[in-house]
């Protein structure tokens, strides 16, 4: 289901691929005569099956379908919805999103070129409301798969964050956390979450300091966390909304002694374009801004 009707072309290169519609259509797209069009339109298209790009009508339609598909008996066929960060404004989703799975791409500032419409840091804040979800971030593209089919065979209730940012290397893990540099006992513990890995790496390299990664942050993984911290002082990177998991964090070590740090996408709004890279030094969110951020922490 392409929910986001307005960036259509993937979706008519699937047709053709296909067979709905002949190859030869697709370098037509947007010219006066062409069937192809900047939004899908099932009276001209075979395979369209609604007229989407309305905002926020493709995701409840999507669980109607899933609906149907359940209420059959049939198990097989899965349905995913495609649909745009800033559409999830729309109160349509709100029972919508309650009992379907989706995917994520650019919430925060990927979308740089496209400005603040296009962004919503926000996203996991909201997610974290639903009971019964699980949030997942990848750092990288070779963790997605794992995630995918877990949701899969799962509850369906999952929310998988990509980003255009990622991690140099994969890290994969059964749990939620895992442990990819040690320090000492009187280590600061560094919680990195999804592509938050690289620069918070290269924020502490020289820096006594024990850091962590998490891929999935709800349910938020405690064990290692209590397993590992060693003293204190305790620093949370996070790609998006600044203190989204900090209540979890301090869940986990409510009978721990500590001090918490929250970095990420700062709560005043930051309406400017340029590139991602741009906008994650804005934030903060550079292994320079993470650094200083820490160093401030620590001699506080």
């Amino acid at each position: 289901m392409l929910s986001k009707g307005h960036g259509p072309m993937a979706y008519y290169a699937v047709l053709a691929a296909k067979g709905f519609i002949p190859v030869q259509t697709l370098p037509t797209f947007g010219t006066y005569d062409s069937i192809l069009g900047q939004h899908p339109d099932g009276t001209l298209i075979p395979g369209v099956e609604i007229a989407s790009g309305s905002l926020g009508h493709g995701l409840p339609i999507a669980v109607g379908m899933a609906a149907a598909l359940n209420l059959k008996g049939v198990d097989g066929p899965r349905v995913f919805c495609l649909v745009g960060d800033a559409e999830l404004d729309e109160g349509s989703n709100h029972e919508a999103v309650v009992v379907a799975g989706f995917v994520s791409v650019g919430a925060s500032f990927d979308a740089a070129a496209s400005g603040r419409t296009h962004q919503a840091p926000e996203d996991v804040a909201l997610i974290s409301t639903l009971p019964g979800w699980r949030v997942h971030v990848p750092g990288h593209p070779d963790e997605v798969e794992a995630v995918l089919r877990s949701a899969v065979t799962g509850t369906g209730c999952d929310y998988i964050r990509l980003a255009e940012s990622i991690n140099s290397r994969a890290i994969l893990s059964s749990n939620g956390i895992s442990v990819v540099r040690r320090g000492s006992e009187s280590a600061v513990t560094v919680i990195a979450v999804g592509p938050s890995l690289e620069p918070a790496l290269e924020a502490t390299a020289d820096l006594d300091a024990t850091v962590l990664y998490a891929s999935t942050v709800r349910p938020f993984e405690a064990e290692t966390l209590r397993a590992t911290i060693t003293s204190p002082a305790v620093v949370l990177v996070e790609p998006y909304l600044s203190g989204t998991s900090s209540a979890e964090v301090s869940a986990a070590l409510i009978d721990v002694p500590h001090r918490l740090l929250a970095i990420g996408v700062p709560r005043v709004e930051h309406r400017r374009y340029g590139s991602g890279t741009e906008h994650q030094t804005a934030h903060g969110l550079d292994a320079a801004g993470i650094r200083s951020r820490i160093a401030g922490f620590l001699d506080a």
